[in-house]
């Protein structure tokens, strides 16, 4: 290890000190935080000779030195006005800390708690006590550990058995004003028995070179419906390294959208475990890169149980020099007879200089399953630009509206209409001829 890394980690372990820094933890698992900062002196930063990482490059994080976030940076309505749907219950964290200012709770049924995770563990909240770090362990990667040491605070939602939340929930996360901020958002998401609730996690930036390290623990109980969306729409110069876990229980119907296009280094860990009879989960993503923008998506499936499905559609569009890693791991256990899991990447690269690293997998250990992965890397198709061009569509708008048929796959299954809406928008305003495209779909 270099001395600069070293040094680096030192400045992240020196952290853990600073004065301010929020010390809550759930009363299960006494010792906790210490115990993930021993587990982070340990690990270390993972490096490019860890099988995981070895194309995506983490030595400017370990050589940056960021200032952690004790407190949260002021923030206005206006600023955040782009990012907010207005139709949707809105609870705003800038810097990892909850914004009662900013945020609009309104209109959700009785029970329904939503808002801050640290009040939540301060005021003695069960649920919050008994479901936090359950499900991400942070012995088993870094950058967990680092989060489990050092957050302040995050989103905690609860939903009660058998209630139906008609309204649904944004969790708006702001990087606010500065330079060289950190922050380790904590997340906790239990949906009870037979609730049904709608979540759109978004990510922005106001400030310059921020890192931010998020962990989300989604918990179904029994039958739950939970429709989840991802934005990560952060500045070009920020860095983003976060883990998803889903932990599925009985017949509970678990969907992720996850969509990216800020950020100029991207690490997404999601981990799905499925861990009852009957469970259907739907893992999909989009992500967009330019210049020298990278995007990694690791994923891990775990059919534990019998008799569930899994179905992963993850695509990309690359342009200029940028890169992108998509690593998927779906794991069939002995006792998962009757699994369904379908795994598929495919990326559209529109430039030589783009490049993509892509790894779908497999590992059954049960001899009755239905189970299939694929990749495809490949350029817009000749003879189709051709074809529309033979109709008098520009050269341009005739690739655009390729580009857009690629990403509408993953557009047209996105039920929210709001969501939907901001992803075709950004589409028509990303490609060339945008107006165009617009006019012919």
């Amino acid at each position: 290890m270099s001395n600069v890394v070293a040094a680096a980690e030192n400045s992240y372990l020196a952290a853990f000190d600073q004065p301010g820094r929020a010390t809550v933890e759930p009363t299960p698992r006494p010792g906790w935080r210490q115990a993930a900062r021993d587990r982070f002196a340990e690990l270390g930063f993972p490096t490019k000779r860890d099988e995981d990482w070895r194309f995506t490059n983490v030595g400017p994080v370990a050589r940056t030195e960021y200032e952690l976030a004790v407190a949260p940076a002021a923030v206005t309505l206006d600023q955040l006005e782009p990012w907010i749907y207005p139709e949707m219950a809105r609870a705003v964290f800038v810097d990892g800390h909850f914004v009662a200012g900013l945020s609009d709770l309104d209109g959700l049924p009785d029970g329904v708690r939503v808002g801050s995770l640290a009040a939540a563990l301060e005021g003695g909240d069960v649920t919050a006590h008994d479901h936090l770090g359950r499900y991400a362990p942070f012995d088993r990667q870094a950058f967990i550990a680092l989060n489990t040491a050092l957050f302040a605070d995050g989103a905690f939602v609860a939903v009660p058995a058998k209630t139906v939340v008609e309204r649904p929930i944004q969790l708006l996360f702001v990087a606010g004003p500065g330079e060289r901020r950190m922050a380790f958002p904590r997340n906790l998401i239990v949906a009870g028995e037979a609730a049904q609730v709608t979540l759109v996690e978004s990510y922005v930036g106001l400030g310059t070179e921020s890192l931010t390290c998020p962990v989300t623990e989604l918990a179904a109980d029994p039958a739950a419906v939970v429709d989840h969306y991802r934005l990560q729409q952060e500045r070009t110069d920020a860095t983003h390294i976060a883990l998803q876990h889903y932990h599925c229980e009985r017949a509970a119907n678990v969907s992720t959208h996850s969509l990216s296009f800020g950020g100029g280094l991207v690490r997404n860990d999601v981990w799905a475990v499925l861990d009852g009879e009957g469970v259907e989960c739907t893992l999909n993503g989009l992500y967009l890169t330019r210049g020298r923008q990278h995007v990694d998506n690791h994923m891990w499936v775990e059919h534990v149980k019998p008799n569930c499905n899994s179905y992963e559609l993850y695509k990309g569009i690359l342009e200029e020099q940028s890169r992108a890693v998509f690593n998927g791991l779906i794991h069939v256990h002995p006792e998962a007879q009757k699994t369904d899991a379908k795994q598929t990447n495919r990326n559209l690269l529109l430039s030589s200089d783009a490049g993509v690293h892509t790894n779908p997998q497999l590992v059954i250990h049960a001899d009755d399953v239905r189970c299939t992965h694929g990749s495809t890397v490949g350029q817009l198709d000749a003879d189709a630009v051709f074809y529309l061009r033979s109709r008098g569509i520009g050269e341009e708008a005739a690739k655009s509206l390729l580009i857009y048929a690629f990403a509408r796959d993953i557009v047209d299954r996105i039920r929210l209409e709001s969501v939907r809406t901001d992803l075709e928008e950004f589409l028509f305003s990303r490609l060339p001829k945008g107006e165009i495209v617009r006019q012919a779909v």
